[in-house]
């Protein structure tokens, strides 16, 4: 079982690029306007959709953001170096409080403006995000 996630992306190339070094994977079918990944971890149909009319962002107004949640913080230390060593420009890893959650994180943002979080959960909080520290993506 695993978790199908359809989006439509302005450029079907770039899209392919970033989400191939998101995932550290390579697409399963590139058919004109198309792309779909198989990726076994985390267990994810990613599909793609060209669709060069839709204004960049736009396609997200009604979407929070999107999250990878691994089982260690090193899991997501180990995911921002390899994010950050592709070239995508992450948060970097923060300990912080976000979305009822104490977490370790780290954030990326899609060529169409998707926030995308890497993050363990290590325990519950009372507040929606950090007060010291507001985390720019969390749960905005």
């Amino acid at each position: 079982m695993r978790l199908q996630l359809a989006l439509n992306v302005t450029d079907l190339d770039t899209a392919i690029e970033f989400y191939s070094k998101m995932f550290d994977a390579s697409p399963a079918k590139v058919r004109p306007g198309y792309a779909n990944f198989a990726i076994a971890d985390p267990p994810l149909k990613l599909v793609l959709f060209e669709n060069a009319d839709a204004a960049s962002g736009d396609e997200f107004l009604h979407l929070n953001h999107l999250g990878v949640e691994t089982e260690q913080a090193g899991e997501v230390v180990a995911a921002e170096t390899r994010l950050s060593d592709t070239g995508l420009e992450t948060t970097g890893v923060d300990d912080t409080v976000c979305c009822f959650a104490e977490k370790t994180e780290t954030w990326v943002t899609s060529p169409e403006g998707a926030k995308w979080e890497w993050y363990v959960k290590t325990g519950d909080a009372e507040q929606l995000e950090n007060e010291i520290l507001a985390t720019p993506a969390c749960c905005s």
